[in-house]
C-alpha cells in the first residue's frame, strides 16, 4: 500500500476508536471495539490471501472499521444506516474518491442481516463478520451476543432456546469466500455437532433420571461449567502470557541499561586519551632533543593511549546487516523483524505485511523477541570484552608509562655524562 492508504486506515482506526469508547451503549458486550478490530484483521488475513489490489484493500478496511459504528446511535436495528453514513462524512472529509467510498458503503451494507454479498470484497467482510462461528471463541463470543440482547435490545431469551437458535442459525448460515468455506466451515459444522449432542444428551439423561430440573437448567448448568473452565483457562493463559511479557521487558531494560554503560564508558576513555595524547605531545616533542631519555616513555605513553582509543571505538562501532529479507523467509520464521538491520531496506508494504504475518503467529512472536535479546546479549558481550581491553592497557599501560618517565629522570643526562672533565 501507499503511505496515504496506509494513512488513511490509521485515521479510519484512530476515529472509530474514540468513537466507540466515548458513545457506545455499556450494555453492548458483543459489538464492540474488539469485535471490530477481530473483523478488521479477519479481513486483512482474507484480503492478503486473495492477494486484493491496495486501493480495494484499502476500502475493504474502512469499511471493516465502520460497519458497526452504527450502534452508537442508540440501536441495534438498522444500524448500517448510520454506519454507512458515518463513513461518507468521514470519507468526504478526507477527499476519498467517489469510486472508494461506493466501495466502502456497499461492504457495509452488504453486513446486514441477511447478508447479500454481490462482489468479492462483500463476501469477505460478510465472512469475516461472522468469522467467530468458525472458531473456538465462537462460544464466549456467542455469550456475549445474548448478553447484549437481553441487556441492550429487551430481548430475554432462555439459554436452552438460545443454544437451540444457534443451532438453526449454524446450520442455515453459510461463507462466501472459499477461505471461509475450507478454513472455517469444518470448525463450525463440529460446533453444530457439538451442541446437537449435548442438547440431546441432557434431553436423554432427564428422562431417564425423572429429574426435577427441566432441560433448560441442565442445559444452563452443563453450559456454565464449561464457560467457567474456559475462563480458568483463558485466565491462567493471560496470567502466563503477562509473565513472559514482564520478563521479556526486564530483559530489554537490563541489556539497554549495560549498553548504554558500556558506551558511556568508553566515550570517556577516548576522552581522557585524547586529553592525554594532546598534552603530553604538546608539551614533550620540544624536550625530547634535550633529554633522549624521554623518547621511550614518551612513544610507550602514545602507543598505550592510541591503543586504548582504539579498542573502545572498536567497542561502540555500529554493525548492520544487509537490510532485506524475502517471503520465504518469513513463511519459515528465519528472519528477527524486532532488529532494524533486517528490513531497513524493504519497502513499507513488504514490512507491514511481514509483521501482520509475525504478530498472528504467537510462536513466531515469541521466537522473534528470543532471537532479538539472544543477539543483543552476544552485541554487548562483545563490547565489553573489548572495553575491558581497552582498560586493561590503559590501567597497565599507564602505571609502565609512569614507571618509565621515573626511570628517565632518574638516569643520568646524556649531555653531563659527555661532559669535559
Amino acid at each position: 500500500m501507499t503511505e496515504n492508504q496506509l494513512a488513511l486506515i490509521r485515521e479510519a482506526k484512530a476515529f472509530v476508536s474514540d468513537l466507540l469508547a466515548d458513545k457506545l451503549n455499556k450494555n453492548i458486550r458483543f459489538h464492540t471495539l474488539e469485535h471490530t478490530e477481530e473483523v478488521v484483521a479477519a479481513c486483512e488475513r482474507m484480503a492478503n490471501y486473495y492477494h486484493i489490489p491496495d486501493e480495494e484493500q484499502t476500502a475493504l478496511l474502512i469499511a471493516a472499521w465502520f460497519h458497526d459504528t452504527g450502534y452508537t446511535g442508540g440501536q441495534a436495528k438498522d444500524h448500517e444506516v448510520l454506519s454507512a453514513q458515518l463513513a461518507t462524512d468521514f470519507l468526504a472529509s478526507h477527499n476519498v474518491s467517489p469510486e472508494t467510498s461506493g466501495k466502502v458503503i456497499s461492504c457495509i451494507n452488504a453486513t446486514r442481516m441477511p447478508q447479500t454479498p454481490v462482489n468479492s470484497l462483500e463476501k469477505i467482510i460478510c465472512d469475516a463478520d461472522l468469522f467467530h462461528l468458525g472458531t473456538d471463541a465462537f462460544r464466549e463470543k456467542t455469550n456475549l451476543l445474548r448478553k447484549e440482547l437481553k441487556n441492550f435490545g429487551d430481548e430475554e431469551i432462555t439459554k436452552n432456546d438460545w443454544w437451540k437458535k444457534n443451532i438453526e442459525f449454524l446450520e442455515a448460515h453459510k461463507y462466501f469466500t472459499t477461505y471461509g468455506q475450507e478454513t472455517l466451515q469444518p470448525i463450525k459444522e463440529v460446533h453444530i455437532k457439538g451442541l446437537t449432542e449435548e442438547l440431546s444428551d441432557l434431553d436423554d439423561k432427564t428422562k431417564k433420571k425423572k429429574k426435577s430440573k427441566n432441560t433448560d437448567d441442565i442445559v444452563v448448568e452443563a453450559l456454565q461449567i464449561e464457560d467457567d473452565e474456559k475462563k480458568k483457562k483463558k485466565e491462567k493463559s493471560n496470567q502466563s502470557e503477562r509473565g513472559i511479557a514482564t520478563v521479556f521487558r526486564i530483559m530489554a531494560q537490563n541489556q539497554n541499561n549495560l549498553s548504554g554503560m558500556a558506551d558511556s564508558k568508553a566515550n570517556i576513555l577516548i576522552s581522557v586519551n585524547a586529553i592525554i595524547l594532546s598534552i603530553v605531545i604538546s608539551q614533550l616533542i620540544t624536550k625530547l632533543d634535550s633529554n633522549p631519555n624521554l623518547l621511550i616513555p614518551f612513544f610507550a605513553l602514545v602507543i598505550v593511549c592510541v591503543s586504548t582509543i582504539v579498542f573502545s571505538i572498536l567497542a561502540t562501532r555500529p554493525n548492520v546487516n544487509h537490510g532485506i529479507f524475502t517471503q520465504e523467509d518469513v513463511h519459515n520464521k528465519k528472519t528477527n523483524l524486532l532488529f532494524f538491520g533486517n528490513f531497513y531496506k524493504m519497502n513499507l508494504p513488504d514490512y507491514d505485511w511481514a509483521m501482520g504475518e509475525m504478530l498472528n503467529d504467537k510462536d513466531y512472536l515469541y521466537s522473534s523477541i528470543v532471537k532479538d535479546t539472544y543477539f543483543l546479549g552476544v552485541v554487548l558481550a562483545k563490547k565489553y570484552r573489548l572495553l575491558r581491553i581497552a582498560y586493561n592497557i590503559f590501567m597497565f599501560g599507564l602505571i609502565l608509562v609512569i614507571l618509565a618517565f621515573a626511570l628517565a629522570y632518574a638516569l643520568p643526562h646524556p649531555m653531563e655524562i659527555y661532559k669535559p672533565g
